[in-house]
């Protein structure tokens, strides 16, 4: 079966699309990478998604205009994969995340995710079927609806013979651990890129991110910004967790580096520091003893460098070493969600999500058959 996984993480960096050759083999699922796309935003709409993330305030006319724009964009981005990554110019399904507008948490407790992208754009312009919402059957379950790579890194990892973690490094930096004999995990560990990216929006000369990690390998950690950081009580929860930009945003940096007048560079290189912490602590008190790591945060030598530090001796691989590009897993992961719900089996681990039970991921949306309406409706009474 060809399936076409999309997404597009919290930094809103593009879309992403992979497409895969799925099929099971007994209990096992094969996973034929075919190739892999990431296709900008139109113009404009990348920054109305930005604008319109927590902290701010936005109206239900924004909401509809970004929900359309992207399921437009994702339309797009398919009919462009369709072409030209799937053998012979066919596929057989799509399935969408869409993009995270905000996830809803209170005391630890998922109450909801909102994800747009409206999925009919998706279907009338394929003609394929499509599988979105993948979040909201988890959390209605019980669960974080996140971190969903889970699924993925379970059957992925599995049989390694060693305390393995999967590490994804977005905007939220999320781990799933695998150890022969134990039950799964799998949460976030805190902020990936998010506060460095807020950093770069508040730091002089205003960018979009510290592009090369070049700010943070010119600062160096600054203790009580890094102590002030580590105070967050998000990190001493228990898993399974989840948090993400509703926490870690702007205003949260602006909070927390209120009154220390740190260099800028400084700045960077701490928040660096506080990714790496946060992730190696999570590994460590698992006995992780090997990493797997994806995501766009792999590119930031900065970053890298002060994760390999924190958890050495405990090796960091990239995800491609075992077969998955690090820049299209995240869509992969999502082709393998859409399978396993189009096949009617489990695609939800409750032990890292943290769920009553498994779930179904998703909903389907069905293109419209080429056939007529029925030619008329009778009411029948009681007695007929």
């Amino acid at each position: 079966m060809i399936v076409l996984g999309l997404s597009s993480g919290t930094s809103a960096d593009g879309i992403d699309v992979a497409a895969a050759d799925l099929r099971l083999d007994g209990d096992e699922v094969l996973l034929r990478p075919l190739g892999h796309r990431t296709d900008p935003y139109p113009d404009g709409l990348r920054e109305e998604v930005l604008a319109a993330l927590p902290p701010a305030r936005v109206t239900l006319e924004r909401v509809c205009r970004i929900d359309a724009g992207i399921g437009r964009a994702f339309a797009a981005a398919a009919v462009r994969a369709v072409a030209e990554l799937c053998p012979g110019g066919r596929a057989d399904l799509v399935v969408s995340h869409g993009q995270t507008l905000y996830h809803w948490v209170e005391d630890g407790e998922v109450r909801g995710s909102l994800q747009l992208g409206q999925p009919a754009w998706i279907g009338e312009a394929t003609g394929l079927p499509v599988v979105s919402d993948v979040r909201a059957a988890d959390i209605a379950a019980g669960g974080q609806g996140a971190p969903l790579a889970s699924v993925l890194d379970v059957l992925w990892l599995a049989g390694r013979g060693l305390p393995a973690a999967a590490l994804n490094i977005g905007g939220i930096a999320n781990v799933t651990v695998v150890s022969p004999g134990a039950p799964p995990e799998a949460f976030d560990t805190g902020p990936g890129n998010a506060l460095l990216d807020a950093a770069a929006e508040l730091a002089p000369g205003a960018a979009r991110m510290d592009a090369g990690g070049e700010r943070a390998l010119r600062g160096r950690v600054h203790p009580a910004l890094l102590e002030r950081l580590l105070a967050e009580p998000y990190y001493a929860r228990p898993a399974p967790k989840s948090t993400g930009k509703e926490l870690f945003n702007r205003v949260y940096l602006e909070h927390v580096l209120d009154g220390l007048g740190a260099d800028w560079d400084d700045v960077f290189a701490t928040l660096t520091e506080l990714t790496a912490v946060t992730v190696a602590d999570a590994c460590r008190s698992r006995g992780v003893a090997e990493v797997v790591a994806s995501g766009g945060g792999v590119r930031n030598p900065a970053l890298m460098a002060a994760l390999r530090s924190r958890l050495d001796p405990a090796p960091v691989r990239d995800s491609a070493e075992l077969g998955l590009d690090g820049d299209a897993k995240e869509a992969y992961l999502f082709a393998l969600l859409g399978f396993l719900t189009w096949q009617g089996l489990p695609s939800t681990v409750p032990a890292c999500t943290g769920a009553r039970h498994p779930v179904l991921s998703g909903h389907l949306t069905r293109p419209a058959p080429h056939t007529a309406l029925p030619s008329g409706l009778r009411i029948l009474q009681e007695e007929e």
